[in-house]
């Protein structure tokens, strides 16, 4: 119910249309299809394949760790990138932006503009009135 309400309430900031869940759930398979996917890009790139490894952990979660296999985390994409900048207002209904660009150091992943994760509406606004990502908010409870 909070994700619909929260898609349903951007359609202004996305043309008058319903900002699509690209990515909820995930299996194991096809998390680890997505980050071998990711590894032979680097390996093409000619990467070796440790490099190839650690530079795909910035952009896809190792099997097991994934947030979409916990069933936590959507990925959202819009018809225009307006619809990123109303997302800020996700933690009214409970979601947090988890991967923002100035935590990467602390997250260990890079920016996903559209990637959001369910943590409840009090975590969530405790995180955003604090300027805390997941791991930080994580240290103070």
């Amino acid at each position: 119910e909070p994700l619909m309400e929260m898609l349903e309430d951007a359609k202004e900031a996305n043309w008058n249309q319903l900002p699509r869940v690209v990515s909820g759930y995930r299996t194991s398979d096809v998390q680890q299809g997505l980050y071998d996917d990711k590894v032979a890009d680097y390996r093409k790139e000619g990467c070796s394949e440790i490099e190839a490894q650690e530079l795909a952990k910035q952009w896809v979660a190792v099997p097991g760790y994934s947030e979409h296999q916990l069933g936590f985390a959507v990925d959202i994409n819009g018809a225009s990138y307006d619809v990123y900048l109303w997302l800020e207002n996700s933690y009214k209904y409970g979601f947090i932006f988890r991967y923002p660009g100035n935590k990467t150091e602390i997250t260990g992943v890079a920016e996903e503009v559209w990637h959001y994760r369910y943590v409840g509406a009090k975590a969530a606004a405790e995180m955003y009135e604090q300027g805390l990502c997941l791991e930080e908010y994580l240290e103070t409870i």
